[in-house]
């Protein structure tokens, strides 16, 4: 299964264009499957006997699979995305010739059960985007940092990946690129675009130390920065802001949604700022305004 594999997440990578944290996530799914055909074969594969032939996995197979999946107590989403992956994968070895039919075929995947998507109060956001965070260079680059994940939208990874030739401070738009390379223009307010301003030109230059690089954010190094370090920044600013839940950079994205769609926000125009594919995906955002609307309506009416 190695060398189909490796040609399928070349597949995924050259023709689809997908990242490289997409491209693990398939790999890791399809290994996993690959551990239980191996495992669980009769005999059971060793370094000695040939590999499960991929050719013969049947329906049986896949069934079995699902029930070792639900005794691991995996969520119903989970599943699904393996599913996907796996699904994703038997259609590739078809087009190549290696396998005459899918064998996921007839087998559907569990329904996701909805889940609202976790956001700041506007006041949490506040409180983080006023905090002090400090003179020094690291510093102010975390600030306009924050600022701008908040006033765009951005994935952590589009964030820490931006280009300086991306910015249109002039305009007050920048250009992102996202799942499957895609482009798309992204406003900014001016809060970030004053911030940015001012970085680009008295902070960014003593992070770079004399160095060349086109990343906009530059760690201490005078290098890109890591979503790892970002995301530790991140949780120590929000304690210090007085913000006790659980906080990931992702949380300010949904956040943005759900405060434009408060404040009246088309959703086809918030679809193409945050870069779904399917309006299907932005969608989820009404409900979080919907339950929104209703702990205001239950915390004011007077029979609330």
């Amino acid at each position: 299964m190695d060398a189909d594999l490796d040609q399928f997440l070349n597949y995924l990578a050259i023709e689809k264009g997908l990242s490289e944290n997409t491209l693990a996530a398939y790999a890791q799914d399809i290994k996993k499957f690959s551990a239980f055909l191996n495992k669980h074969s009769s005999p059971p594969v060793s370094e000695s006997s040939p590999a499960i032939d991929l050719t013969q996995v049947t329906r049986h197979e896949i069934v079995r699979f699902l029930a070792r999946l639900r005794a691991e107590v995996l969520s119903d989403a989970s599943i699904a995305r393996m599913l996907s992956s796996l699904r994703h994968f038997f259609k590739f070895l078809i087009h190549e010739g290696r396998l005459p039919h899918n064998p996921l075929a007839q087998i559907d995947a569990p329904k996701k059960a909805l889940r609202l998507p976790k956001v700041l109060h506007f006041s949490e956001v506040e409180a983080l985007l006023n905090l002090k965070k400090g003179e020094k260079p690291e510093a102010i680059r975390d600030d306009v940092m924050l600022e701008l994940l908040y006033a765009t939208g951005l994935r952590v990874s589009e964030l820490i990946a931006l280009p300086l030739g991306a910015l249109n401070l002039e305009a007050g738009y920048l250009i992102a690129r996202g799942k499957g390379d895609k482009e798309r223009i992204v406003p900014m307010g001016d809060c970030a675009r004053e911030k940015l301003l001012t970085y680009i030109a008295s902070v960014r230059p003593r992070l770079l130390k004399g160095k060349s690089d086109p990343t906009l954010f530059l760690s201490r190094l005078g290098k890109k920065m890591s979503r790892q370090a970002f995301w530790k920044k991140l949780n120590v600013y929000a304690r210090q802001a007085g913000i006790q839940k659980q906080i990931s950079p992702h949380i300010l994205r949904h956040s943005f949604a759900s405060h434009l769609l408060e404040r009246g926000a088309d959703l086809r125009a918030l679809q193409m700022m945050l870069g779904h594919a399917d309006i299907s995906t932005t969608q989820i955002y009404t409900h979080v305004a919907r339950e929104r609307l209703k702990q205001i309506h239950q915390a004011a009416h007077p029979r609330g």
